[in-house]
Parts: C-alpha cells; sequence; structure tokens
C-alpha cells in the first residue's frame, strides 16, 4: 500500500475522532440546555453561561482543525493522482526505451510493439484505477464531513432555537 494511502487512512481516523468529539460536544451542549433547572413560575430556566461558552469555545477549537484537515485529504488526493499520472508516465517511457532496443529484427518489432501496447494499455488502466479509487476515498471522507458538519448545524440551531423560545417566554412572562 502506497505511503500516501497510509498517510490518508490515518487522517481519516484522526478525522473521525475530532467529528465525534465535535458530536460528544454538541450533545453536551444540548444535553445542558435540556436539563437546565426551570425557574418557578416561569418557563425560563437557569443555565451556568460560563459552562455553555467553554463548551462553545471547544466546539470553535475544534471545527477548524477539521476543515484542515478536510483540506489536507484533497491535496493529499491530489498528490496521489500526481503519483499515478507519474508512474504512468514512468511506464510509458520503459515500454517505448525497450520498443526502441527492439526495433532490430522484424519480428521482434512487431513483438515489441505489442507488449508495449499492452504495458501503455495496462498502466492507463492501473492508472484510472488508482485515480478512481482516490476519488471516491476523498469524496467519502468530504460526504462525512459535510453529513457531520449539518449535524452540528441543526444542533445549534435547536439550541438557538430553544434559547429563544424561552427569551420569548421570558419576554411574555
Amino acid at each position: 500500500m502506497p505511503s500516501s494511502v497510509k498517510r490518508t487512512l490515518t487522517l481519516a481516523g484522526e478525522q473521525r475522532a475530532l467529528v465525534m468529539d465535535v458530536l460528544v460536544l454538541i450533545d453536551t451542549l444540548d444535553d445542558l440546555v435540556h436539563n437546565a433547572k426551570p425557574i418557578p413560575l416561569t418557563d425560563q430556566v437557569r443555565m451556568d453561561k460560563e459552562g455553555i461558552y467553554d463548551i462553545l469555545d471547544q466546539i470553535r477549537a475544534t471545527i477548524p482543525d477539521e476543515i484542515k484537515q478536510a483540506r489536507w485529504i484533497v491535496k493529499e488526493r491530489q498528490e496521489m493522482q500526481a503519483e499515478a499520472t507519474r508512474e504512468a508516465e514512468r511506464i510509458v517511457k520503459e515500454a517505448r526505451e525497450r520498443e526502441e532496443r527492439l526495433i532490430s529484427d522484424d519480428e521482434v518489432t512487431k513483438q515489441a510493439e505489442r507488449a508495449a501496447a499492452d504495458i501503455i494499455e495496462d498502466a492507463r488502466g492501473r492508472e484510472r484505477e488508482i485515480l478512481l479509487g482516490a476519488e471516491d476515498y476523498a469524496d467519502e471522507i468530504l460526504n462525512t464531513l459535510e453529513v457531520n458538519l449539518s449535524r452540528f448545524n441543526a444542533a445549534v440551531q435547536r439550541g438557538r432555537d430553544r434559547l429563544e423560545r424561552k427569551d420569548a417566554s421570558a419576554e411574555i412572562g
């Protein structure tokens, strides 16, 4: 397995851990809002303001890392594509050099041309496989990140909605 794929797989595991950290922080914030102590005879609740700010600061600190990691994954994908292209070019170059060495005899030339064509076709097939695999992997990681960020946004919006309802009921009451 190429080292760039290993690095990408390692990063993917780290990214999933950070996404889980953000989701845990969001769940903690949601629990804090949900389990806040009510103020008697009102719809208002009493909450630990510093606790909420602490969780929000942790979320803000974690999200930029996830975005950096997503950018890193895209960069890794590009490097994998470049590596696949270089490998294909090297194989094609080797095939052409081999073909030139074998030109001395007509039959040898025909065999060399067939072998070169096979090598070139094989190289192009390998290049396509590597590129498709790299694109699929990067797309999967970015899709996971997109889903988790959507969940994060939804959880933040739910928290805001709850706070707005409580503020609105406090103004009415």
